[in-house]
């Protein structure tokens, strides 16, 4: 036997007539159906009349007490109800600062057919857990008693029209899928004991192991045939035969070796070989907790991943509270480090998250995390859902990683990816079991045209086990602090978002086109994150607008914390093809304030997707090439780069201001990183003969200049030092959460925005030439006044024009609509904010 070290893990290579202790014949290997304890109920366990849909086998109609041999519940659900259209006028959301004109009353509407649907039986088991945090290996372990962890009941879901009487139009709409969302609450308690148990698919699917040996099943309906292979029988087909069950579970158990140590050695390559209607296959198996590629070679493999107790991390540390408002850090693993390379979580640990915790965020936002084949998908092509990418360590370093942020008081967010999976079938869920709708939709609904991804289907029984026992692993297993839910707006409606303006009308929330099948699954997994882990966080990326998207389930909500305020980047780009002169303030406070009434939202004033090569983040589109030959403090600089750096630190600020509860910056642009990010790549061959040359699969512009910001020679260090005193000042003031705010001037000659955030007043001069004295500022609290935040500060690559030791008294002179006023003096391109003292 060879053996090769990948990501931590010795892998074993079994020769050909290699043998070995735990290569032994199919004979000795005993199915599941013999242990003591049955995993699957009877099928005489269905109600009467139900009527089950196969998602293996498309068209065929299962009778109760008949044989299913497709799946692993009694039932699929099968979600898949006809809605009607309604329609709706446009809608003019309100904003959390100032008031925002609402439209007319909701047109006639049309009734939504909301038929029965099948009962699935019950399938696992479960009982509740209780967790531990760890000590030092070696120390004593002190167990920590949990408050009892419980999923609430559906509420009525009635408030949401009492939060916003203009869904009272598409009433039917609402209450359908609210009773859709009983419904599966209903039949998830009856036949699965409940979301909890449910949720812990991976106790009973994939690899698990008992003090007698090892098993593993698979839910694979449209196989004929499977046989587990791998290193450790020496990828023999005939060795390892796997029992298919009624529910279209193909099972093994692999009992332990004679000295006790188990069958599959951990580190083992495994992948289960499958006769399907597409042909013979191997596939790594769907629940895989590790994957891995070798050296020089293609497709990647599954691992049996389960280390012994001494190599297993231990948690050390709590998981902190959830702050009032979320400063995010949004960061790739792999391109974290200054260096040509693939960057490691161990790195990461000691030397990013310490950075972070010193700018003043209070949660780092993770991309990337599950295993994905393509490095250049950015991580959104998923092709092994419950496994940490390998390519930046083992799983024990991921929990380290995490354990260590905890440490600093730093949540951990998890970038993850529902909305689509990878389209490969190799190492992914496509095709697995050799049809197209095993995990998901048929035909064109099944295949995301433009991410050219595979699109699950919500309304199937084993893909929510699947689903929403994935959320909760990584919860679980990894400790992590919730979710960033990637392409939600893609879920949500059939159409994925894709060639629709969404313009405020309710029409295009409630209808035809929206999936609720998709909207249900988003209420289910909500419902378990905030029942069993109530200091999560999940935030949705819509782009729509959904009314009802962040408000919770129980009132009839979608039930996310947060929207990604996905507005405010496209209207910076808007603007910044323009000349700042032809800026509107008004534009940019409604765009940023434009916000559904008590559903929060995270801002942020330029995506990821900016810093990709061939797009533009804002100091680009500000500063252009004169960052690379005029960003030296031993050189002039150009006006471009004066009025880049102003703008810069200005946009954010005013977007941090304004624009939610929560804000977000991904890694690099809080000092405006000058370089794109370009994924290594070679050339690409376009069926049209065409060919997209590559880089010679450089690492160059696939990493993050950290040490530009730090610079004291640079004029990066300033943008990095004013981005870091904005963080600290909101974690001193919680402005973005305040309740008092509210916007008393938008003045288009003067280019002046000025606004209040608890006892914080926000000045800003968009001007670029005129800096106004004793200009005039309304307040409503009265007192003294002192300059908290200056952008034109010398330190973050100012004028310094302004005096920090001033002081301001107001005076009983109305202004803008407010009792009190005080004058300041507002350079040019300058933003100030001004906290109320007591002294």
């Amino acid at each position: 036997m060879s053996s090769f070290a990948v990501s931590g893990a010795r892998l074993g290579i079994v020769r050909p007539g290699g043998g070995g202790a735990s290569a032994r014949s199919g004979a000795e290997r005993r199915s599941g159906v013999d242990l003591p304890s049955l995993l699957f109920r009877r099928k005489d366990s269905f109600s009467p009349g139900t009527v089950l849909n196969c998602a293996g086998a498309p068209g065929k109609v299962l009778v109760p007490g008949g044989g299913n041999d497709d799946i692993l519940s009694s039932a699929d659900p099968a979600l898949d109800a006809p809605q009607q259209p309604e329609e709706s006028k446009i809608h003019e959301t309100k904003s959390v600062v100032e008031e925002e004109a609402t439209s007319a009353a909701a047109e006639a509407r049309a009734e939504v057919d909301a038929k029965d649907k099948p009962e699935p039986s019950k399938v696992v088991e479960g009982t509740g857990k209780t967790s531990t945090i760890g000590l030092t290996k070696g120390a004593k372990q002190t167990v920590v008693e949990e408050k009892p962890r419980v999923i609430p009941p559906p509420g009525d879901g009635q408030r949401i029209y009492q939060i916003d009487p203009m869904l009272e139009g598409f009433r039917n709409h609402l209450d359908y899928r609210y009773s859709e969302y009983k419904r599966m609450r209903a039949a998830i308690d009856e036949h699965e004991g409940g979301l909890d148990a449910f949720s812990r698919g991976y106790e009973k699917l994939g690899f698990t192991r008992s003090a007698e040996g090892i098993t593993y099943r698979e839910w694979a309906p449209g196989a004929h045939s499977a046989a587990l292979v791998g290193d450790f029988n020496n990828w023999n087909p005939n060795a390892d035969t796997m029992i298919r069950n009624e529910y279209g579970v193909w099972e093994i158990f692999l009992p332990n070796n004679a000295d006790g140590s188990p069958a599959i050695p951990h580190g083992s390559r495994v992948k289960i070989r499958m006769d399907t209607p597409s042909g013979v296959k191997d596939s790594i198996p769907a629940w895989i907790k590790f994957s891995v590629q070798a050296p020089g070679e293609i497709p990647y493999n599954g691992i049996y991943y389960d280390p012994p107790e001494e190599e297993k991390y231990v948690f050390k540390h709590p998981q902190p509270k959830r702050p009032r408002s979320l400063r995010i850090y949004e960061s790739h693993i792999g391109m974290s480090s200054p260096e040509p390379k693939i960057n490691t979580y161990a790195n990461f640990r000691d030397e990013v998250l310490p950075r972070i915790k010193r700018l003043g965020y209070n949660a780092v936002q993770i991309m990337a995390i599950q295993e994905h084949s393509y490095y250049a998908s950015f991580g959104y092509h998923v092709t092994n859902f419950f496994a940490p990418s390998s390519r930046f360590g083992t799983p024990e370093d991921l929990k380290s990683l995490i354990d260590r942020a905890h440490e600093l008081g730093l949540l951990v967010l998890m970038d993850i990816v529902h909305s689509h999976s990878s389209n490969n079938t190799l190492d992914g869920l496509n095709g697995f079991d050799g049809t197209d709708t095993h995990y998901f939709h048929g035909g064109p609904r099944g295949h995301h045209w433009m991410w050219d991804s595979r699109l699950f289907n919500y309304g199937s029984w084993e893909v929510l086990r699947f689903l929403l026992s994935n959320a909760r692993w990584w919860l679980e297993e990894y400790k992590f602090d919730g979710f960033r839910f990637d392409g939600v707006t893609s879920m949500m409606y059939t159409h994925h978002g894709l060639q629709v303006a969404f313009t405020g009308n309710y029409g295009e929330y409630f209808g035809f086109a929206t999936d609720v099948d998709a909207v249900v699954y988003l209420m289910l997994v909500n419902d378990l994150i905030h029942g069993l882990y109530p200091e999560a966080v999940a935030i949705g990326e819509d782009v729509s607008g959904m009314p009802t998207f962040c408000i919770p389930v129980q009132d009839g909500g979608v039930g996310f914390d947060y929207r990604l305020h996905m507005a405010v980047p496209d209207k910076w780009i808007e603007l910044l093809k323009q000349s700042d002169e032809s800026w509107k303030m008004g534009d940019i406070v409604h765009t940023l304030t434009n916000r559904r009434w008590l559903e929060k939202c995270v801002t942020y004033a330029e995506s990821h997707d900016q810093a990709l090569v061939g797009d533009k983040t804002i100091a680009f589109w500000l500063m252009d090439k004169d960052m690379y030959d005029f960003m030296a403090l031993d050189r002039p600089s150009t006006p471009r780069i004066d009025r880049g750096i102003a703008l810069h630190k200005m946009i954010r600020l005013v977007t941090m201001g304004l624009g939610g509860e929560g804000y977000l910056n991904f890694m690099g642009n809080e000092f405006g990183h000058p370089e794109w990010i370009d994924f290594p790549r070679g050339p690409q061959s376009l069926p049209n003969g065409s060919v997209i040359p590559g880089n010679n699969n450089s690492f160059d512009k696939c990493r993050r200049r950290f040490d530009l910001g730090d610079a004291d020679y640079l004029r990066y260090r300033g943008m990095q030092e004013f981005d870091q005193a904005m963080q600290h000042l909101e974690e001193k003031y919680e402005f973005m959460t305040s309740e008092h705010q509210y916007v008393s001037r938008k003045h288009e000659e003067d280019k002046v925005i000025i606004f209040e955030r608890g006892d914080l007043v926000f000045v800003f001069n968009f001007h670029w030439s005129n800096s106004y004295f004793d200009y005039r500022v309304g307040c409503l609290k009265p007192g003294k006044y002192k300059m908290v935040l200056d952008s034109d500060d010398g330190l973050f690559g100012g004028f310094s024009r302004l005096d920090h030791d001033a002081e301001y008294f107001t005076a009983d002179w109305p202004h803008d609509s407010r009792p009190c006023s005080f004058s300041v003096y507002a350079p040019s391109r300058t933003a100030v904010v001004y906290a109320l003292t007591e002294d």
